[in-house]
């Protein structure tokens, strides 16, 4: 059940820069020093393949992209098939670099499902008879062409297919150890802090049906009493009658929920949803006295003003953890002012978190999200601008929760021009922060929930669930 798609283009399109380098080395030292009679020409086109995908991929897609399976696949496909086309025009299994060909069919081990592993060695298995039987000699100094016995070229290919299957599985196996155990520590830690939880709620859940025990019993006896002795009085009224009968009922019905909640706590369903403002409110509060002004907006007006008309969104710690380190880093690096602009179309809701700092470097700007990778001017000490030197981790795990909520992010800078006048008086009702801007877009359906009737009770509270 592994993930196949968090494999970064930028890792696919390093390790064939290595490769093409490796091929170019390889095939002048044999043609140069080595004198073999190579065919150069067919050796640059298929070289040239390789670097014609990965500038294709560099200018098409930026760096961090994830690949999916398929794109992944078809990415150690293509380098498959590219090396066994140079090792047929440079003597096939005659050629010492054949050995290479297990090299696409590992990494697809440690990144690929393994429906995806098996079909890559398949191809590789078979590639393996086909270099065998097509292929151009390699033609010695002396222009004797190099050849091998013919029982050493069927040892060989053996020797390669079964390479290729043991180095797959064994890759394949320490990568899915690796994988497990990873997996438990989340289990463990998840399962750590939701005992807490449990722990702390029910011990509430005891104390308040302690305390509030003796009391509610006296209230159910004093009612009782009181509907005894005005029982048999003809000057009471009904309603008076019914309000008796209320607090006796009233009373039985605490009761009761204090006999459950004793027996364990209940998830409140109605903090599992809150109005965006006070999600971005409970995201920010931590840097609001920070002496930085926190602007939000909704729809380009005051978020204040908007009222029933902002949407009711599903909260969730991914995502207050994951607003609140974008909050963060926009006040770190700003000087006066950090603006939280919030849009709701029929399709999307959009978070910006923008600032008047001095934006990102134009260099580490493609990479970010990643970690290590952060290193911009501190804007909130203006009489020093020296580099502010950072992990990037907040940006890392910002963009990894906010992303498990299904937002995509954006990183952007802002006006140059508007950056200048960052004193300016008119600086706070800007349409775009001048600095550093974070974007991030959610499908409608992922962050809101479904319009109802405010009149429309959520439901009833259920138990947690301590059997998982």
């Amino acid at each position: 059940r592994a993930r196949g798609d968090w494999v970064r283009l930028r890792t696919l399109l390093v390790l064939r820069w290595m490769a093409i380098g490796g091929q170019i080395a390889a095939v002048l030292f044999a043609n140069l020093v080595l004198g073999f009679q190579i065919p150069l020409a067919l050796c640059a086109l298929l070289i040239s393949a390789s670097v014609t995908v990965n500038v294709a991929f560099y200018f098409i897609y930026p760096a961090e992209k994830r690949l999916n399976e398929r794109w992944t696949l078809a990415s150690l496909f293509f380098d498959l098939a590219q090396l066994a086309c140079l090792l047929m025009v440079t003597g096939g299994l005659n050629n010492p670099f054949v050995v290479l060909i297990v090299a696409p069919v590992a990494i697809s081990a440690t990144a690929l499902r393994f429906k995806s592993t098996i079909w890559l060695g398949v191809c590789a298995v078979l590639m393996i008879p086909i270099m065998a039987l097509i292929h151009l000699p390699l033609i010695r100094p002396d222009g004797i062409a190099m050849t091998v016995p013919d029982l050493y070229k069927i040892g060989s290919s053996v020797a390669l297919a079964v390479g290729i299957a043991f180095l797959a599985l064994y890759v394949r196996r320490v990568t899915v150890e690796g994988y497990r155990m990873s997996q438990a520590l989340n289990a463990t830690q998840l399962a750590l802090a939701r005992e807490q939880r449990l722990a702390a709620i029910g011990g509430i859940a005891a104390a308040t049906a302690h305390e509030l025990g003796t009391p509610l019993a006296t209230i159910k006896l004093v009612a009782g009493e009181l509907a005894r002795d005005f029982a048999d009085r003809d000057d009471l009224t009904d309603e008076v009658r019914d309000d008796m009968d209320l607090i006796r009922r009233e009373a039985n019905r605490c009761r009761d929920i204090l006999a459950d909640l004793s027996r364990g706590g209940r998830d409140d369903r109605q903090v599992k949803h809150a109005p965006i403002s006070a999600v971005i409110d409970e995201a920010a509060k931590p840097h609001r006295d920070r002496g930085v002004r926190l602007i939000v907006r909704f729809q380009g007006e005051p978020i204040s003003e908007a009222g029933d008309s902002q949407p009711i969104v599903w909260v969730s710690p991914e995502l207050v953890h994951g607003l609140r380190n974008v909050v963060q880093n926009a006040v770190d690096f700003a000087y006066d002012f950090v603006w939280i602009d919030v849009d709701e179309t029929e399709e999307v809701i959009r978070i910006a978190i923008g600032d008047d700092g001095d934006g990102f470097r134009p260099d580490i700007l493609p990479r970010l999200g990643e970690p290590y990778v952060s290193s911009r001017s501190r804007g909130a000490r203006p009489e020093s601008k020296d580099e502010y030197e950072g992990m990037g981790l907040g940006l890392f795990i910002a963009r990894t929760l906010l992303e498990r909520t299904g937002a995509k992010l954006t990183f952007a800078n802002g006006s140059d021009a508007i950056r200048r006048r960052r004193r300016s008086s008119i600086l706070p009702e800007i349409g775009h922060p001048p600095g550093a801007i974070i974007e991030m877009i959610w499908p409608i359906f992922k962050l809101v929930q479904p319009k109802r009737d405010s009149r429309q009770a959520l439901g009833e509270n259920e138990r947690f669930d301590q059997s998982g």
